[in-house]
């Protein structure tokens, strides 16, 4: 098993990021059956599912940090 530590603040800052720019992603969080796998793998940040509007915002989030 890993240390579940870093992948919960990896989520929280990526959750406190998103909604500095409005944007919630319901589902964010930590994959749960790739946290319980066995081997040297880390674990995965589920992003989840979002509809369109959120989608776009997300987009230009994105784009506006590279402009």
């Amino acid at each position: 098993m890993h240390d579940h530590t870093d992948a919960d603040e990896c989520v929280d800052q990526l959750r406190a990021a998103l909604a500095a720019h409005g944007i919630t992603l319901p589902s964010l969080g930590i994959d749960l059956p790739a946290f319980a796998a066995r081997g040297p793998a880390r674990p995965l940040v589920a992003l989840g599912n979002c509809n369109p509007t959120t989608a776009r915002a997300l987009v230009a989030a994105l784009r506006k940090g590279i402009a």
